[in-house]
């Protein structure tokens, strides 16, 4: 149960802190349920689009739902986006990447980065019907968590947790907590309103296989920010898989 506790203590930036002390030993076991959190972060921004829609247009109830979700996380993920951009980007070799991917400072790849991110986002899920745009980053948000999730065992951590930002390594998943990631991930798939959209959640996982194939060239592992990036990265694909199949069925 601490465990549960610790993801979402550090996935959010909601009080669940004063529930309970958690140990440190915890938050090396966050990951595999980071999609558990994924129920949180969308629920909350789900009601917030169906609330502003009651009196707002959707295009704005839409960008309060985007915002929504940036304060629940603190834009931890975000964060990590415009890092491995800035790091990727900027980054000659494998020591140079991962010095500018701790680097506090934004450069100009993460911001263009950032910009091309939140753009797509908002353009991707304002193509769809308010109701099914909804359902989708109920089931996008967490099944894209469980799929970013699984680059921990895939790759080894590029640091030391003495250099790491959070000084804390993860630890690679269990058979339990493969199973507990996986079923965390695909339960939200029953908020889709057509069976055909479960044709998007491949786009999620070739993104996966693409990025953690380019980190193990460039730096021969993960980092924390290289999570983020990569969550926000599948879930982008998701959409773009949910509204091609949406234009495709007409």
């Amino acid at each position: 149960m601490l465990q549960v506790l610790a993801a979402f203590v550090f996935f959010t930036r909601l009080p669940f802190w004063r529930i309970a002390e958690v140990p440190a030993e915890a938050f090396r076991h966050v990951v595999c349920r980071w999609p558990l959190v994924g129920w949180l972060t969308a629920g909350l921004s789900v009601l917030v689009l169906y609330s502003a829609s009651l009196a707002l247009p959707d295009s704005v109830a839409l960008m309060l739902a985007m915002l929504a979700r940036l304060l629940v996380t603190g834009c931890l993920h975000e964060d990590g986006l415009a890092d491995f951009f800035d790091g990727f980007g900027g980054g000659t070799d494998r020591d140079r990447i991962l010095s500018i991917m701790k680097d506090s400072h934004i450069g100009s790849y993460g911001v263009i980065g950032l910009i091309a991110y939140f753009s797509l986002y908002y353009a991707l899920l304002h193509e769809l019907p308010l109701f099914v745009a909804g359902a989708v980053m109920l089931a996008g948000d967490p099944f894209s968590k469980g799929v970013a999730a699984m680059i921990i065992n895939r790759l080894p951590y590029a640091r030391t947790a003495e250099t790491a930002k959070n000084r804390t390594v993860y630890s690679r998943m269990s058979l339990p907590e493969y199973a507990c990631c996986v079923s965390f991930s695909v339960i939200p798939m029953v908020w889709l309103p057509e069976a055909s959209y479960l044709w998007a959640t491949l786009f999620p996982m070739a993104v996966w296989y693409l990025l953690t194939s380019f980190m193990r060239k460039r730096i021969a592992g993960y980092t924390g920010d290289c999570c983020g990036a990569t969550f926000l990265l599948c879930e982008l694909s998701f959409y773009v898989g949910v509204v091609l199949i949406y234009q495709m069925n007409g």
